[in-house]
């Protein structure tokens, strides 16, 4: 298959270093100075020619989009088939732009840069069943993805995951600084927060049981480890700020899609 990357940063990259030996991969990014192996560059939108299928991944900002999907009729014209990972632009909006129906809708999050995200993905009106075959090999190098059926979970698969590694991050922040405030020295206790959260999600990651029954496993009663989720779960504190952290982040990703 011919893939041809619109926006080759960190995701874009990613994605077409695992693709290398799969497909042909062309490449749109005028601010690339390096390509990934095996791709070659495209200087205009206008020059791209190719026989056989066609999938165009759109990996640029959302903000940049608009300048370019006139340019981009011609191959949708042609039958093309187009994977968005941009955040912010609906089924309906990639549609009108390019012309066709046949557009996926994309939302992973930034752990797909190095093949460990989660990617959910729905179809547009036109798609067909050979598609979605062809979007998950395409999206393979990134890590999981799963398929819904309501364009309108965007806005929380947004919240969720999308903006999830943001959580985890600030979290570790805090624990980190709480760690300095209780008598560690700042890199220190940086260094064990963060190894902490690593080696947190690569324990959930290998071990089967639920998220529940880790906790418990290093939750031994009236132990330290239960002190602290005390006061986690103190008047639902931990729900609570966690309910309003997704609420916001879902209510922003509706307003940007308009």
């Amino acid at each position: 298959m011919n893939v041809l990357l619109v926006g080759c940063g960190r995701m874009g990259g990613a994605m077409a270093r695992g693709w290398n030996g799969a497909h042909r991969v062309l490449v749109f990014d005028p601010m690339a100075a390096e390509l990934p192996d095996g791709a070659e560059r495209v200087d205009s939108l206008d020059a791209v020619e190719v026989e056989g299928e066609l999938a165009v991944v759109l990996a640029v900002k959302p903000q940049v989009f608009p300048s370019i999907g006139e340019t981009l009729r011609p191959l949708a014209a042609q039958g093309a088939l187009f994977v968005s990972i941009m955040a912010g632009i609906t089924l309906t909006g990639l549609g009108d732009a390019l012309g066709s129906g046949r557009v996926v809708r994309t939302m992973p999050n930034t752990p797909a840069a190095i093949g460990q995200g989660i990617t959910a993905a729905v179809a547009g009106r036109d798609v067909r069943m050979g598609d979605l075959a062809t979007v998950n090999g395409l999206l393979e190098p990134t890590g999981q993805v799963v398929w819904i059926d309501d364009e309108a979970q965007i806005d929380a698969v947004t919240a969720v995951s999308g903006s999830g590694p943001a959580y985890f991050f600030r979290f570790t922040e805090a624990l980190a600084k709480a760690g300095a405030q209780a008598g560690l020295p700042p890199a220190l206790s940086m260094q064990l927060a963060r190894a902490t959260f690593t080696g947190a999600a690569a324990l959930a990651g290998a071990d089967p049981a639920e998220l529940a029954e880790l906790r418990r496993q290093v939750t031994s009663p009236g132990g330290t480890t239960a002190a602290g989720i005390a006061e986690m779960d103190l008047n639902h504190a931990i729900d609570v700020i966690v309910q309003a952290v997704v609420d916001a982040a879902a209510a922003r990703s509706r307003e940007l899609a308009g």
